[in-house]
């Protein structure tokens, strides 16, 4: 994927690019120029993103045999995302499909295919408690128990080296496939075992930096961009509560959702973007819209009224719009939607950016 800039941009961001420090100092080749074209993209639009895609759509599911590239954005608008976001629930657990009935046969296939198309692959991590062995949505206190000194910690690194495993197998002509990584995201909610009121502040950090470790350095997993988001802040002291530290993230994320409160919603991404734009550009970091939707977007209008004017020139490198399980929960139209001509017509915006906007290129 590459973004096409007049030499003067280039120029004046390649300055202002050389100021990053990335997370992995012996980050890969690949996953470095990700990074950099992520920048670049960033000064020119936003990059569609959706969950599961092409592993799933409202009404269909992916088929090995068939290997169809399939999305229900493009379904929609002709055209694919540039973001592809997957999640590597139960890796953990050696099971064979993760938690949303994806196999991860499947999904090394659809990553593939994204990646050679020009996509940007997304990784989330929706784990077990590794301590009640529920849900992540158990949230039974676990985290003090797989940090340094707790009594699971080698349960954990264990998890840790299947997940490594699994994303060192994600290859193109030999060579890894870079992807973000975004783990324990939302930690500022109560509804994850790792989030607020279930651990410290400082327990977090402490699983962030711990996790990093293991895959970076024990496992020597070099191709990993790593993202750090919460959900809705009101601050920057509440964005950056449980902040691993700038040498442990090369990107910022936010997670909002419109929960049929579209004026607050309007608010809440108006208000984080900004907190999220300052921290950022502080930081000297790349950020992005991580996860947003509308559950069966009841508002016809809602792509072009309520969300595209406020994230326009927010200078987020992509958003990403949850999944499309079925007809009871979907974020993105599919063909004979109410909404999918105003998702036709966002996607029309000069700066909303799909797979056929980005150009693939040889990154080795």
């Amino acid at each position: 994927m590459v973004i096409m800039l007049s030499v003067s941009c280039r120029t004046i961001y390649n300055a202002e690019y050389t100021k990053t420090v990335m997370a992995d100092p012996k980050l890969s080749k690949r996953a470095r120029l990700l990074h950099k074209q992520l920048y670049y993209a960033s000064k020119e639009g936003i990059i569609l993103g959706h969950q599961d895609s092409p592993g799933y759509g409202v009404g269909w599911k992916y088929d090995a045999a068939v290997h169809a590239f399939e999305s229900d954005v493009q379904k929609a608008t002709g055209d694919f995302p540039g973001v592809y976001g997957f999640d590597l629930g139960h890796i953990e657990l050696d099971k064979t499909h993760n938690l949303d009935t994806v196999g991860f046969a499947s999904m090394r296939k659809n990553i593939l295919d994204a990646h050679e198309k020009g996509g940007v692959i997304t990784l989330s991590w929706h784990l077990n408690n590794p301590f009640s062995d529920g849900s992540s949505w158990d949230t039974i206190s676990a985290v003090d128990k797989i940090i340094p000194g707790g009594a699971y910690i080698k349960k954990y690194e264990h998890w840790v080296e299947r997940l490594a495993i699994f994303v060192k197998s994600l290859k193109h002509k030999g060579k890894g496939i870079p992807v973000i990584f975004r783990p324990f995201h939302e930690m500022n909610g109560n509804w994850f075992w790792w989030g607020d009121g279930n651990c410290s502040p400082s327990d977090y950090v402490a699983l962030w930096k711990q996790t990093v470790h293991l895959l970076r350095d024990k496992h020597r997993v070099h191709q990993i961009l790593y993202a750090y988001s919460p959900n809705i802040v009101d601050s920057e002291a509440t964005f950056l509560k449980y902040y691993p530290g700038d040498a442990y993230v090369d990107i910022l994320g936010i997670d909002i959702y419109d929960h049929d409160d579209s004026e607050a919603y309007a608010k809440n991404v108006r208000d984080n973007l900004k907190i999220l734009s300052n921290i950022a550009k502080r930081k000297n970091k790349l950020y992005a819209f991580t996860e947003t939707g509308s559950e069966k977007i009841p508002n016809e209008k809602w792509f072009t009224e309520i969300l595209y004017p406020n994230i326009q020139a927010s200078g987020i490198a992509w958003i990403l719009f949850w999944r499309n399980a079925r007809e009871s929960h979907h974020y993105v139209p599919f063909p004979g939607h109410k909404s999918e001509t105003d998702f036709i017509q966002f996607c029309k915006s000069r700066d909303i950016l799909l797979l056929g906007n980005l150009q693939t290129i040889d990154t080795q």
